[in-house]
Protein backbone atom coordinates (compact mmCIF):
# COMPACT_ATOMS: atom_id res chain seq x y z
CA UNK A 1 0.00 0.00 0.00
CA UNK A 2 1.47 3.32 -0.96
CA UNK A 3 1.62 6.35 1.33
CA UNK A 4 -1.46 8.11 -0.10
CA UNK A 5 -3.68 5.04 0.16
CA UNK A 6 -2.54 4.48 3.74
CA UNK A 7 -3.34 8.09 4.69
CA UNK A 8 -6.77 7.86 3.08
CA UNK A 9 -7.49 4.56 4.84
CA UNK A 10 -6.48 6.07 8.19
CA UNK A 11 -8.82 9.04 7.58
CA UNK A 12 -11.69 6.66 6.77
CA UNK A 13 -11.02 4.75 10.02
CA UNK A 14 -11.13 7.99 12.03
CA UNK A 15 -14.33 9.08 10.26
CA UNK A 16 -16.04 5.79 11.12
CA UNK A 17 -14.90 6.01 14.74
CA UNK A 18 -16.27 9.55 15.12
CA UNK A 19 -19.54 8.71 13.30
CA UNK A 20 -20.14 5.73 15.59
CA UNK A 21 -20.39 8.14 18.53
CA UNK A 22 -22.24 11.08 16.93
CA UNK A 23 -25.86 10.88 15.75
CA UNK A 24 -27.91 13.91 14.73
CA UNK A 25 -31.55 14.18 15.76
CA UNK A 26 -34.24 16.70 14.87
CA UNK A 27 -33.65 18.54 18.17
CA UNK A 28 -29.85 18.44 17.88
CA UNK A 29 -28.63 17.72 14.34
CA UNK A 30 -25.06 16.97 13.32
CA UNK A 31 -22.80 19.72 11.94
CA UNK A 32 -20.35 17.91 9.69
CA UNK A 33 -17.19 19.34 8.13
CA UNK A 34 -15.48 18.15 4.97
CA UNK A 35 -12.12 19.68 4.14
CA UNK A 36 -10.07 19.44 0.98
CA UNK A 37 -6.88 21.24 0.05
CA UNK A 38 -8.80 23.86 -1.93
CA UNK A 39 -12.21 24.15 -0.21
CA UNK A 40 -14.16 23.53 2.97
CA UNK A 41 -17.76 22.32 3.22
CA UNK A 42 -20.23 22.22 6.13
CA UNK A 43 -23.66 20.61 6.44
CA UNK A 44 -26.25 20.40 9.20
CA UNK A 45 -27.79 16.92 8.99
CA UNK A 46 -30.73 15.25 10.74
CA UNK A 47 -29.67 11.59 10.78
CA UNK A 48 -33.02 10.38 12.12
CA UNK A 49 -34.78 11.53 8.92
CA UNK A 50 -31.67 11.33 6.69
CA UNK A 51 -32.17 14.97 5.65
CA UNK A 52 -29.72 17.79 5.10
CA UNK A 53 -31.16 20.84 6.82
CA UNK A 54 -28.71 23.38 5.38
CA UNK A 55 -25.24 23.61 3.92
CA UNK A 56 -22.49 26.11 3.16
CA UNK A 57 -19.13 25.94 1.46
CA UNK A 58 -16.45 28.02 -0.16
CA UNK A 59 -18.18 27.26 -3.46
CA UNK A 60 -21.45 28.95 -2.45
CA UNK A 61 -22.43 32.19 -4.16
CA UNK A 62 -22.35 34.24 -0.93
CA UNK A 63 -18.77 33.22 -0.32
CA UNK A 64 -17.74 33.76 -3.95
CA UNK A 65 -18.95 37.37 -3.75
CA UNK A 66 -16.30 38.12 -1.12
CA UNK A 67 -13.52 37.26 -3.58
CA UNK A 68 -11.48 35.38 -0.96
CA UNK A 69 -9.57 32.14 -1.35
CA UNK A 70 -11.27 28.99 -0.14
CA UNK A 71 -8.25 27.34 1.44
CA UNK A 72 -7.42 29.38 4.53
CA UNK A 73 -8.68 29.93 8.08
CA UNK A 74 -10.46 33.19 7.23
CA UNK A 75 -12.50 31.39 4.59
CA UNK A 76 -13.31 28.58 7.01
CA UNK A 77 -14.51 31.07 9.62
CA UNK A 78 -16.73 32.78 7.04
CA UNK A 79 -18.22 29.41 6.03
CA UNK A 80 -18.83 28.74 9.73
CA UNK A 81 -20.72 32.01 10.05
CA UNK A 82 -22.75 31.20 6.92
CA UNK A 83 -23.73 27.75 8.18
CA UNK A 84 -24.59 29.24 11.58
CA UNK A 85 -26.86 31.87 10.04
CA UNK A 86 -28.58 29.35 7.77
CA UNK A 87 -29.11 26.91 10.64
CA UNK A 88 -30.63 29.63 12.82
CA UNK A 89 -32.97 30.59 9.97
CA UNK A 90 -34.16 26.96 9.88
CA UNK A 91 -34.73 26.97 13.65
CA UNK A 92 -31.64 24.99 14.70
CA UNK A 93 -29.84 26.39 17.75
CA UNK A 94 -27.87 23.39 19.04
CA UNK A 95 -25.80 20.91 17.01
CA UNK A 96 -23.37 18.05 17.50
CA UNK A 97 -20.00 18.76 15.87
CA UNK A 98 -18.63 16.10 13.51
CA UNK A 99 -15.05 17.00 12.59
CA UNK A 100 -14.97 14.33 9.89
CA UNK A 101 -11.94 12.47 11.19
CA UNK A 102 -9.77 15.59 11.05
CA UNK A 103 -7.87 17.10 13.97
CA UNK A 104 -9.73 19.93 15.73
CA UNK A 105 -7.13 22.47 14.62
CA UNK A 106 -6.63 25.06 11.90
CA UNK A 107 -9.45 25.36 9.39
CA UNK A 108 -11.75 22.90 11.19
CA UNK A 109 -11.42 24.88 14.42
CA UNK A 110 -11.91 28.18 12.55
CA UNK A 111 -15.16 26.87 11.05
CA UNK A 112 -16.38 25.81 14.50
CA UNK A 113 -15.50 29.21 15.97
CA UNK A 114 -17.36 30.95 13.13
CA UNK A 115 -20.45 28.83 13.73
CA UNK A 116 -20.31 29.62 17.46
CA UNK A 117 -19.95 33.32 16.66
CA UNK A 118 -23.10 33.11 14.53
CA UNK A 119 -25.03 31.70 17.48
CA UNK A 120 -24.87 27.90 17.24
CA UNK A 121 -24.29 26.02 20.49
CA UNK A 122 -22.14 22.89 20.70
Amino acid sequence: MNKHKAKRAALKRRQRRVRAKIFGTAERPRLTVHRTNAHIYAQVIDDADSKTICSASTLSSEFRETGKLGSNKEAAELVGRLIGQRALEKGVTEVRFDRGGRIYHGRVKALADGARAAGLKF
